[in-house]
């Protein structure tokens, strides 16, 4: 993960970890093998995608994902934890759908300036 060092205080306060992340918003939409008539896991290769990107979250490399929008979505948006875009593509590559069932449309940097504290472990009551 990249670190862009201290920040400033947002809203009379620091961040709480006293670093930006960075990591990247990538946007999956249909490809030329997508079957409009079929929902999003029923699509031809379905277990083999899952796999594949359960494999990617495993390791650490897929943060978030899911489809966009109402229903099925339209697209699927990933919060991917590389270092650069070349390694957002390489990660992709292996996909079975990528380039037919799913095409990657957009690839872009995001930092990270705010988020919610971390849960307390388990066992301690919230604040």
């Amino acid at each position: 993960m990249w670190h862009a060092g201290p920040l400033g205080a947002v809203g009379g306060a620091p961040y709480p970890r006293g670093v930006a992340e960075r990591w990247f918003l990538v946007t999956r939409a249909k490809g030329p093998a997508w079957e409009n008539a079929r929902p999003r896991r029923e699509q031809a290769g379905w277990d083999e995608h899952a796999a594949f990107m359960d494999a990617l979250a495993a390791a650490g490399v897929v943060v978030l994902g899911g489809p966009v929008g109402p229903g099925d979505g339209e697209d699927a948006l990933l919060v991917l934890d590389v270092a650069d875009e070349a390694t957002v593509h390489a990660s992709l590559a292996g996909d079975p759908w990528s380039g037919t069932v799913l095409t990657t449309s957009r690839v872009e940097p995001w930092t990270v300036l705010l988020r919610r504290p971390q849960p307390p472990p388990a066992g301690q009551d919230r604040p």
